[in-house]
């Protein structure tokens, strides 16, 4: 969740005198959080675990086609498009989920679609010239300057407040902890920055830069590998970055992005974070955002898989035999399985589920760590707050348990809302994901939502009495998180090596870093093996 500013556009929320309401009023309001709607949502986690025991039918019919994808997420439809670029159409797509995208899925309310987990995608780095493509076909950049720099739609650009922190009993505007810090502690967060600079600039010999998206791009030397054989608290308390509030803030940015704090992903990923985009051209602190986030970029990318996008197919086999592979699928809906014939396949499915259906798999797919993740998604009448600092698009909490939450209706021109929408994010703090994996289902629907509002209620007291609707959102295997290691594991190589020329990968938790763009370009380079042998975007 990260910061920009375009439109002066301030939206101030009508202050709740909540001490002035009598008693039997607040009974009454009461009375009516018992009635909040609450539902569970998320993956289809429980026809995925058919995968351990194989108990699928016989095949019933049977389906031929020279080229295969399996799985409609961002790498899936990013295949799907190179395929489509390389003029090739022969090709078809299949997806376990009811809907394609992935973790860039969204749903929607008669007030507001909202995100089921990505919602923004920064500002892309100006040498990413893939992805620059893809976004201009899309119109979301709508033309380029005298210097060649990308034009973006204002209206795609995260409008004004952007962000604020609840910090010492008041909100702020920007995520970095400021108002009423000492001396000391300024000065520690301006040496943190200023350090992140350096690794920003560091370029390799060749001249490719140590840090950079998509990370294959990179060429670092040896001070950056080292860097993935501690954590980030690791390297943070070593080189005297140990304020409390410094710390809190890129524990918060590694939660972010990786699923796990600076406890649990690496010093690399951690600066990663940090050091990977080179937006700072663009003069525009800001991103790209949409009210369903980031479902608007896997719906441009749907447009390449019209007529060739088959839902509620489960892979559980996966073969080379002969002159090409044999898949086997469950049909959720009509309950058989096909047998799909193809010359070529590519799995834009992540190593925990590659590992059921393609022998030989499990090996080196127990070195990949995900984190479970857990979204609410809360229609309100209203949003008590202190009038510090007005409502935003990112707002979070200081030592929050989760990351905060997001203002679904922040890009809607139209700000008269019968309702405001709001999306909070949440990952498990603990190391052991096993662990937080089992917590996340074993939990029922009434503890997550007491957990939300017992949350935000810091900030916002007495929100449960504004809410009339929860929507859970459950994500067992959120993103893959880069724990110290994994970024230079040999494991990681492995797992990406096509097998026989005839089954290829694209996943984002190949890179080690579960963010569009290496997603985006895990879909092209698959493609770019299949057809030519090369990784090179072509």
């Amino acid at each position: 969740m990260k910061s920009g500013a375009n439109y002066n556009r301030r939206r101030f929320i009508k202050l709740a005198a909540l001490a002035s309401l009598a008693v039997p009023v607040l009974n009454a309001c009461r009375q009516k959080i018992a009635a909040t709607l609450v539902r569970l949502t998320g993956t289809r986690h429980v026809l995925g675990h058919r995968l351990w025991a194989k108990d699928f039918p016989e095949p019933v019919e049977v389906i031929t086609v020279p080229h295969l994808v399996i799985g409609a997420g961002i790498s899936g439809l990013s295949a799907a498009r190179q395929l489509s670029q390389k003029g090739i159409t022969d090709f078809l797509v299949i997806e376990m989920e009811n809907r394609a995208g992935g973790n860039a899925s969204n749903g929607e309310n008669k007030y507001s679609k909202y995100p089921l987990g990505a919602h923004y995608l920064p500002l892309p780095n100006p040498h990413d010239k893939e992805l620059i493509r893809f976004l201009h076909e899309s119109n979301i950049i709508t033309g380029f300057d005298a210097n060649g720099l990308p034009v973006f739609d204002e209206e795609q650009l995260s409008f004004d407040p952007q962000e604020r922190l609840y910090y010492r009993n008041a909100w702020q505007e920007d995520l970095v902890p400021r108002y009423g810090n000492t001396p000391e502690q300024d000065d520690q967060i301006a040496s943190f920055f200023t350090a992140m600079k350096r690794f920003k600039e560091g370029r390799a010999e060749n001249g490719r830069f140590w840090f950079d998206l998509p990370i294959a791009q990179a060429s670092s030397n040896a001070e950056v590998k080292g860097l993935d054989t501690l954590t980030m608290k690791q390297w943070m308390d070593n080189n005297g970055f140990t304020e409390e509030s410094l710390q809190e803030y890129v524990d918060y940015c590694c939660r972010d992005d990786y699923g796990l704090g600076i406890a649990g992903v690496s010093a690399w990923a951690g600066i990663h974070y940090f050091a990977a985009r080179k937006n700072s051209v663009y003069n525009k602190d800001s991103v790209l955002t949409w009210p369903e986030g980031n479902a608007r970029l896997a719906s441009h990318l749907k447009h390449y898989t019209k007529d060739k996008l088959l839902l509620n197919y489960l892979a559980y086999s996966v073969k080379p035999e002969g002159n090409g592979v044999t898949v086997l699928a469950y049909n959720a809906d009509k309950k058989h399985s096909v047998r799909i014939q193809a010359d070529k396949v590519i799995m834009a499915t992540p190593q925990f589920v590659n590992q059921y259906i393609i022998n030989g798999r499990k090996g080196f797919t127990k070195s990949f760590t995900y984190a479970p993740w857990m979204l609410a998604t809360l229609t309100l009448r209203d949003l008590p707050s202190d009038g510090s600092y007005p409502l935003c698009w990112d707002n979070v909490i200081y030592k929050g348990k989760g990351l905060g939450y997001i203002y679904d209706q922040q890009q809607t021109l139209n700000q008269l809302n019968d309702r405001i929408v709001i999306t909070y994010y949440y990952s498990f703090p603990d190391i052991d994901t096993k662990k937080s994996r089992k917590e996340l289902y074993r939990r029922n629907a009434a503890y997550w939502k007491e957990f939300v509002l017992a949350d935000l209620e810091k900030a916002h007291p007495n929100l449960r009495d504004y809410c009339d609707e929860i929507e859970i959102c459950r994500l067992g295997h959120g993103m893959i998180s880069p724990v110290p290691g994994f970024i230079t594991s040999a494991y990681k190589q492995q797992a990406a090596l096509p097998i026989d020329d005839k089954i290829f990968f694209a996943h984002s938790d190949l890179s080690g870093i579960s963010v569009f763009e290496e997603a985006f370009h895990q879909g092209i380079t698959a493609v770019n093996q299949m057809l030519h042998g090369t990784t090179v975007d072509s």
